[in-house]
């Protein structure tokens, strides 16, 4: 069976795009990333495909891509436009897929809609952390947000700096597995995706 993975993150600039493109060379798995909010030009689809080394991920088109970098909800207002949930139709493949998430859980769409509802039960969720003051809140909210939901974790992913104490204390109290970490490199190529493919591989399988 292909699962979908559906990489979110504790906030925005996380780490979520280089997860992405860590997880799709991992698996050889397809891309989508439903919303672009901002970049529309540099979009995380472009990112991801230029750190990428396989070739045999698909990458599907955006339901809506923006230029102006904000929230789904006012990219789609500066431009005159609604976002519609029902427009957002996740596409057929028979490879495993990963899906990249627009900035953290409750992100809004339009008036009523977030980010969270485009998440399938039979998801495996991918939660990106990354270290800094308050973190740690983010991480445990955004945890029980998906639990409360009956969405399934996958795993806790951190990615940044090492903390021991903050990532040994979220492993203790939420009891989910954790991925790994995702360190600072110098810069990421097709060569560091494929080292953390790699080393992440048989955590994802």
């Amino acid at each position: 069976m292909n699962h979908t993975y559906f990489i979110t993150g504790i906030s925005t600039e996380v780490g979520k795009t280089l997860t992405s493109a860590i997880v799709v060379e991992a698996l050889q798995a397809d891309y989508w990333k439903p919303i672009q909010s901002g970049d529309k030009h540099a979009s995380d689809t472009m990112k991801v495909k230029e750190l990428i080394s396989n070739s045999k991920t698909h990458f599907f088109p955006s339901s809506y891509e923006f230029e102006y970098p904000a929230s789904p909800h006012l990219s789609a207002q500066m431009e005159g436009i609604t976002i519609e949930k029902d427009k957002i139709v996740r596409p057929v493949t028979s490879r495993p897929l990963v899906i990249e998430a627009a900035g953290g859980l409750f992100v809004p769409l339009n008036d009523h809609d977030i980010m969270i509802e485009l998440i399938a039960p039979s998801d495996r969720v991918i939660l990106v952390s990354r270290h800094y003051l308050g973190s740690i809140n983010h991480t445990l909210l955004s945890v029980e947000a998906l639990q409360r939901r009956g969405l399934s974790i996958f795993g806790i992913l951190f990615s940044g700096a090492e903390n021991p104490a903050t990532e040994s204390w979220i492993s203790s109290y939420t009891q989910l597995p954790i991925l790994g970490r995702i360190d600072e490199e110098p810069y990421f190529d097709k060569q560091t995706i494929r080292k953390y493919a790699t080393l992440f591989a048989n955590k994802l399988t």
